[in-house]
């Protein structure tokens, strides 16, 4: 699993005093004011940003990075999607799975075969949507337990009842 977790999205600077307008991918957005240091993923791994946040607003995080104080230095952060260590990030509740732990899991029907590799969770309405890298192409199924009883995040695991996914899913 990895150390690190994507909470968010530099959308562009904001204003002249330094500030970026964050997208926040974090399920509680309010985790953000709890926050000092956040990560930027570089070639070498990621490194350590400040963050001084200095508003909430319409579901966006407004901050300061790394003591950015005009739009010219918040402009470099355009772009950047930034990350919280595991440690740092809320644990997921009860009988629940982060994103990121369930991307690159394999998903194998009763017999053993191989359905495909999970690349993505749409999250649209009531019922996420899994999207599969398969042999012959994409292959979209809503995220229900009975097409999905299993998942083993630490073996990188999805169990699939065949019959029901051949019942809702979607490929192109």
């Amino acid at each position: 699993m990895d150390d690190f977790l994507m909470i968010g999205t530099v959308l562009k600077p904001q204003g002249v005093r330094g500030e970026c307008k964050i997208l926040s991918w974090a399920a509680d957005i309010s985790r953000f004011n709890t926050w000092k240091v956040l990560y930027m993923k570089t070639v070498d791994g990621f490194m350590p940003v400040a963050v001084k946040v200095t508003r909430i607003s319409d579901g966006f995080v407004f901050a300061c990075l790394d003591g950015s104080s005009s739009a010219n230095e918040a402009e470099k952060y355009r772009g950047t999607d930034l990350y919280v260590d595991r440690d740092n990030a809320a644990p997921a509740e009860k009988d629940a799975t982060l994103i990121a732990d369930l991307i690159g899991c394999t998903a194998r029907d009763e017999n053993g075969t191989e359905i495909g590799v999970l690349t993505d969770v749409l999250q649209h309405g009531t019922v996420d949507t899994w999207v599969f890298r398969t042999a012959s192409g994409t292959l979209m199924a809503p995220a229900l337990l009975s097409v999905f009883p299993a998942v083993d995040p630490e073996n990188k695991a999805i169990d699939v009842i065949r019959e029901r996914l051949e019942e809702v899913a979607v490929c192109s």
